[in-house]
Formats: structure tokens, C-alpha cells, sequence
């Protein structure tokens, strides 16, 4: 398949190399034109995913239109922030019928929705049948290694969500299909939220058993959070829900849990995101979600906490301690 990867960070740059490897000829859309030189001159973006080269099948570009010119599968892997920017700087030259992948994970900060939401607002009518999302326990390093792995992609029409498996799975990358579109996306985006946490509990050195019940509990708030939003709960016992919280809370490719090990560490906020050109999607993810748990009248005592540690400057151990001392229930 004629194949844009539209976005150039590790993500990005895995999924171009494993659809480069797959046999597709790949249009690498960079928005940096600093980064784009610096893969034009050593066919590789040490910046986002060192140490990979890259396929002489993918072509760099700083040009959307001509990224986008005459592709029949247009992946979009640009951080929340700024997605529904490039979205509509895109539109006017996306192929009808092309197939719509969205691979980054989160939520929008300013309107809370799903990404999958902001390419239906920002992409013509044409092409929301044909809108889909992927979400797992994917890290970049290892995708773009060949490491063997599995994700989930994820539509409101049943026939692109197998067109996106289709598209993407390989012999060392197994995809499955989900009609749980809400589900699929907002797994990839909470479990953000409980990795800063559980990069909290590393940083404090608070031991495995306080790790295992941050996790156990954030997965709870997941699926409520979630349900109340119209996912299916039994989603979340998948490789968008469990899978990815997994390996997001324990991988040292976790950009979430190495920035909540920092703040567990004592470093402010600000300064662990000065020192990176690199998005830990769980900082907007929290903010957004806290705000649809309040919406919505869900109880998320985590996320509550992650929130007040993050934007109101509580002490990481004074929120570990607020947790601890709730009132007693069941299960």
C-alpha cells in the first residue's frame, strides 16, 4: 500500500520502518525541518529512535501535500496537542478513499475528546467510515527491532477496522480488531495517567506491593472512567487496557513513568519537561481526564492526586499518604 506516516517522533519513525519492512513504499511527513535534515543526512532520527535506520523505501518530507499525494493508507502519529493543526492543514489534500489510522494516544487538553473526535471534525465527511485507531502494549524500540508484539486497531465501521489489521499486521506485529472504538482509544489514554503514578511509587522507592496496588486500583478508575463514557468494560482486560498499563508502568521506554520517577525523585515538573523534545501524553491526559471525571460524577482518587501533584505542586508522598488514609470499603 501507498503508505503516509504523518508524524516523525519514535512512534512515527517505528511504524514507518516496520511498514518499510513490510514491502510499502512509505511518505514520511517531519514537521521539524532541523530533524528532517538530520534524517536526510544519516537515515536514521537519532533525534526520537537512535540507533534505527531507515529503509531506502522511506522518503522524507517537510510538504503535506506532497506527503499525502495519491496514498491509500494515511497514519497519523502526532501527540494531542497538536494533531488537530496538522489534521486540517492536511485535509485539503487527503485521498478520498484513503484508510485513517490514528496510532498516538491521548486526549485532547483543550476539548477533552478522543483523537479519533478531532480527525472527524478536522477530515471531510468523506473519510469518517474510514477512520480507525491502533492502541497496545507497543513500544517504539522494539517495534522498529522486529521485537514480536501485538496491538489492536479499532473502528465504528467493523470492515476498517479489519482493512487497518490488514494493513498492518506482519509475522512479528499481530493485530486484532475491536468495535469498541471509545474502549480501544481511551485504554491507550488513561493507562498514561496511572504510569506517572506508578513512576511515582518507583521514584519514592515505595516498594512492589505498593507498585502492584497503584496498578490494580488505576485499572479500576480505567474502567470507570471508561464505562461512563460509553466503553465496553470488558476492553480494558485487553491489550489496549491491561496490556499497555503493563507495559507502560514497568518498561524504561515509558516516557510517563520515567517523568512520574522524576517528580517522585523531587525534580519539578518543569524541569523534566525542559530537559526533552519528547511528549509524556499523561501530563494533558490527566488534566483532561480529572475534568471528565467531575463531568460525569466518577470517583478517581489517583488521577485526583496525579492532578494535584502535577498543576497544584502537592508533595508526591504527602498524595501517596492522602490515598493510603482514604475511608475503608470493599473491593
Amino acid at each position: 500500500m501507498k503508505t503516509a506516516v504523518i508524524g516523525a517522533g519514535g512512534w512515527g519513525t517505528a511504524l514507518a520502518v516496520h511498514l518499510a519492512n513490510k514491502g510499502y513504499p512509505i511518505s514520511f511527513w517531519v514537521r521539524s525541518p532541523a530533524v528532517y535534515k538530520k534524517i536526510i543526512l544519516k537515515r536514521a532520527n537519532e533525534d526520537y529512535l537512535p540507533g534505527v535506520k531507515l529503509p531506502d523505501t522511506i522518503r522524507p518530507t517537510t510538504d503535506l501535500e506532497e506527503a499525502l499525494w495519491g496514498k491509500e493508507l494515511v497514519i497519523f502519529v502526532i501527540p494531542s496537542h497538536g494533531l488537530r493543526a496538522v489534521a486540517a492543514a492536511a485535509s485539503p489534500f487527503m485521498p478520498p478513499q484513503a484508510l485513517v489510522i490514528n496510532a498516538a494516544k491521548g486526549l485532547e487538553d483543550r476539548s477533552r475528546m478522543r483523537l479519533t473526535e478531532v480527525l472527524r471534525e478536522e477530515l471531510s465527511e468523506g473519510l469518517h467510515r474510514r477512520i480507525a485507531a491502533i492502541s497496545g502494549p507497543n513500544h517504539a524500540e522494539e517495534i522498529s527491532r522486529g521485537l514480536p508484539a501485538a496491538t489492536v486497531a479499532a473502528a465504528r465501521v467493523k470492515e476498517t477496522a479489519v482493512l487497518a489489521q490488514e494493513a498492518l499486521m506482519t509475522a512479528r506485529l499481530r493485530v486484532y480488531t475491536s468495535d469498541d472504538l471509545v474502549g480501544v482509544e481511551l485504554g491507550g489514554a488513561l493507562k498514561n495517567v496511572i504510569a506517572l503514578g506508578a513512576g511515582i511509587v518507583d521514584g519514592l522507592e515505595l516498594g512492589d506491593n505498593a507498585k502492584a496496588a497503584l496498578i490494580t486500583r488505576g485499572l479500576a478508575e480505567m474502567i470507570r472512567l471508561g464505562t461512563a463514557l460509553g466503553a465496553a468494560s470488558r476492553t480494558f482486560s485487553g491489550l489496549s487496557g491491561l496490556g499497555d498499563l503493563y507495559a507502560t508502568c514497568n518498561s524504561p521506554h515509558s516516557r510517563n513513568r520515567q517523568t512520574g520517577y522524576e517528580l517522585g525523585r523531587g525534580t519539578p515538573l518543569a524541569t523534566i519537561t525542559a530537559a526533552t523534545s519528547k511528549v509524556a501524553e499523561g501530563i494533558n491526559t490527566t488534566r483532561a481526564a480529572v475534568w471528565l471525571s467531575q463531568k460525569n460524577g466518577v470517583e478517581l482518587p489517583i488521577a485526583a492526586e496525579i492532578y494535584r501533584i502535577l498543576f497544584e505542586g502537592k508533595p508526591p508522598q504527602k498524595a501517596i499518604d492522602g490515598l493510603m488514609e482514604r475511608q475503608k470499603k470493599a473491593e
